[in-house]
């Protein structure tokens, strides 16, 4: 405290209120010759941003001070302290990489760069050039870690001080947060800076939703923080007579996790009871264990529930038991235990390295599971395309993980949905480049199988065998994926030709037709739509994998236009379908997909790819013809009308109709179709045929029929 009153008096009044004093009193557990070099590093860009101001009005330093004070509280080096200082001298000052380094090293000026680069980025565009700014900060990642640390700590503060902003701007903001800086955060085990990320993100992206859920939180949040409370004193008394030193907290689950778990269980607010949690930490490993059982003679746990992540640990690094228990009243308690080390990495993941030596050196695997996840993007880089790259990242960015097994025991991770191809290229890249089928628990199954947790996995490859361009529709991992393509493209020309010719043949016989009987005009017209010049070269992309042959059948069989009849609906004047280009679709008239649904193609004769909301019942009559099934996704981008069918429950009533199709325009929508069945003497069921362009539209469409006081029901209709 004596340096920092010192310094408060030799520092110019303008300068004395932008938080550099508290900064330094964090400062600690640096050396004096240290902390010398970040008071130079202020007194530098504070001549640098002299006469900038924030939005708020203040002094421009005051935010490179705020993200040091971040830097500081993960206590990392001083080199990354500097830096946090000087982060936007690059970018905003006119001040170049030489004269920075110059003055404070290249070292410092490297971070600084690094970080100027991803203040350049874009993710409002969509296309290549998005993908192009993700692959940039992706890279830029690989190569200091320290400037990402530092680009999260300048979002952290930007997102802490986001009402200086217009509301357009903060929703974007926002939205970029929760989509891309909160998942890296969480891949590189900084829990708490995650979820602070995730707070602010979800508050400013979606404010309605989560006032509506934290309202809900603290009208429950006394009776539960009371149970909560008493549930860890009974464990803690419990712990203490079995010898086990603990220390027991009660735990708070963030609005944009329950938001989540909402979204993915598709539960209402009502159903999620399980807002709070507890904590218990103790000494070393043994502990853990005897704990749990600790824990499980006082309270039954639920089954199915437990996991061991201190066996097989997150793919961040993250190490613990869950435990979820039947609390008072039946109410489900999630119970986690750890070790302080543990504890230390669950919450600081790469940054731990910097201030946490542990005794047991496997505690700080996050920093190497970070190094071979860096290494893997410069691997996947090297040989992708943007596109592919931004897909590949994705998949390990959002990862929701199954442990399988080989043959000698060893565990592989996996994320969620892979398949016995996907765990081929897990083991070795040949593995997978030369494998016929696979052996799950010693029963053969399909390639395409999908595995579960636990499972033991043997593949049998053959010498002569190579991948199958098939094989991308179905992998999960980004390893296989970008394995397959490299492989197939790297096949000799002649090669790709004759088995794209292969493929075509057996996708046309399926029809009825035979290639060689095909009129050449059917085929010179279909090369002029997809641009190409002979029929070699639409062999070669079906060789390659870049075309499928099912779907160039349907384009070679049909005139190009769809007419619906019962199954299908209106083919789209727009290309909606990732990976449809050139192809005829349309939409089931069953289910009426829209933009946002989990969706698949079904390919159907002389109605080309006929897409179906995966909800859909008449699913069902298709599972015996897999062959015709393709995994499809909506396009990014995407501006058109899609129709959905309401089903509207309300007393039958003079005016009720008027008044439905009048919240309906409030929020924005057209009717085309009205239908009104009165079975029922005191209600009325209408259903109405709405123009929408997503999900975002339709939930506000149906929120704006809960309006009605005396409505019964809402609900979206699905064969």
């Amino acid at each position: 405290m004596e340096y920092a009153a010192t310094l408060r008096q030799k520092l110019p009044p303008a300068l004395q209120g932008v938080g550099f004093r508290r900064l330094m009193a964090k400062l600690d557990y640096l050396t004096d010759e240290q902390r010398a070099r970040v008071k130079q590093a202020f007194e530098y860009g504070a001549a640098r941003h002299a006469g900038q101001t924030r939005a708020s009005g203040k002094p421009y330093i005051s935010h490179p001070v705020a993200v040091a004070e971040i830097i500081a509280g993960m206590r990392l080096d001083v080199e990354s302290l500097c830096a946090a200082i000087l982060h936007d001298v690059i970018e905003d000052t006119g001040t170049s990489q030489e004269e920075l380094a110059a003055a404070f090293g290249a070292e410092i000026a490297g971070i600084v760069e690094g970080v100027s680069k991803l203040d350049k980025l874009s993710f409002t565009n969509h296309g290549e050039a998005q993908v192009e700014s993700f692959r940039k900060m992706m890279l830029a990642m690989v190569d200091d870690i320290r400037v990402i640390l530092v680009k999260l700590a300048d979002r952290l503060h930007n997102m802490r001080t986001l009402d200086a902003l217009p509301p357009e701007k903060r929703s974007r903001i926002a939205r970029e947060t929760l989509e891309i800086y909160a998942p890296i955060a969480n891949r590189l085990g900084i829990n708490w800076l995650k979820v602070e990320l995730q707070e602010f993100g979800f508050r400013n992206a979606y404010p309605f939703r989560a006032r509506v859920i934290d309202a809900a939180i603290r009208k429950a949040e006394g009776g539960q923080k009371q149970f909560i409370r008493r549930m860890s004193d009974r464990l803690d008394k419990r712990l203490k007579t079995t010898g086990i030193d603990a220390r027991i907290v009660g735990r708070k689950k963030n609005l944009y996790s329950i938001y989540q778990k909402m979204a993915r269980k598709r539960l209402p607010l009502s159903e999620i009871v399980d807002v709070f949690g507890i904590r218990i930490i103790v000494d070393h490993v043994d502990n853990c264990y005897r704990t749990l059982g600790t824990v499980h003679q006082l309270y039954k746990p639920m089954p199915g529930r437990f996991k061991d992540y201190i066996a097989i640990p997150r793919v961040n690094g993250y190490q613990s038991l869950h435990t979820t228990l039947f609390g008072p009243n039946g109410i489900p308690v999630e119970v986690q235990i750890r070790t302080d080390e543990m504890h230390q990495v669950a919450e600081s993941g790469v940054a731990a390295h910097f201030n946490y030596k542990a005794a047991d050196q496997t505690v700080l695997s996050p920093q190497v599971r970070a190094r071979e996840w860096l290494s893997s993007i410069a691997e996947m880089q090297a040989a992708a395309n943007s596109e592919e790259f931004m897909e590949n990242v994705k998949v390990d960015l959002f990862p929701d993980k199954v442990y399988v097994f080989t043959p000698k025991g060893e565990i592989l991770r996996l994320p969620r949905g892979a398949t016995c191809v996907d765990f081929a290229y897990a083991v070795h890249t040949d593995v997978g480049n030369h494998c016929v089928s696979a052996k799950i628990d010693r029963h053969l199954e399909p390639l395409r199988t999908q595995l579960k947790n636990g499972q033991t996995v043997e593949i049998i490859t053959a010498k002569t065998a190579q991948p199958n361009p098939n094989w991308v529709n179905f992998v999960a991992t980004a390893k296989a994926r970008h394995s397959i393509r490299h492989y197939l493209k790297n096949l000799r020309r002649d090669e790709a030709i004759e088995l794209g010719r292969r493929m075509l043949k057996e996708a046309l016989r399926g029809q009825g037709e035979s290639l060689h009987k095909l009129p050449r005009k059917k085929m010179n017209e279909l090369l002029e739509r997809l641009e190409l010049e002979k029929p070699t070269d639409l062999y070669e992309q079906l060789g390659l994998g870049e075309r499928l042959a099912p779907l160039v059948a349907q384009l070679l069989l049909t005139d190009g236009a769809v007419r619906g009849d019962g199954d299908s609906g209106d083919t789209s004047p727009h290309i909606t379908i990732a990976g449809t280009e050139g192809q005829v679709v349309s939409y089931a008239r069953c289910c009426h997909p829209i933009p946002g649904d989990a969706i698949m193609g079904y390919l159907s004769a002389g109605r080309g790819l006929v897409i179906h909301r995966n909800a859909c019942g008449n699913l069902i009559r298709y599972a015996k013809e897999p062959g015709k099934w393709l995994a499809i996704d909506w396009e990014d981008d995407i501006d058109s009308d899609f129709t959905v069918e309401l089903r509207v429950e309300m007393p039958n009533r003079p005016g009720a109709l008027a008044e439905a199709a009048a919240r309906i325009a409030d929020a924005g929508s057209n009717i085309e179709q009205v239908s009104v069945s009165e079975d029922d003497e005191d209600y009325a069921e209408m259903t109405f045929n709405v123009l929408v362009q997503n999900r975002v539209q339709l939930a506000r469409v149906m929120r704006s029929l809960r309006t009605i006081s005396d409505i019964k029901s809402v609900a979206r209709t699905c064969a």
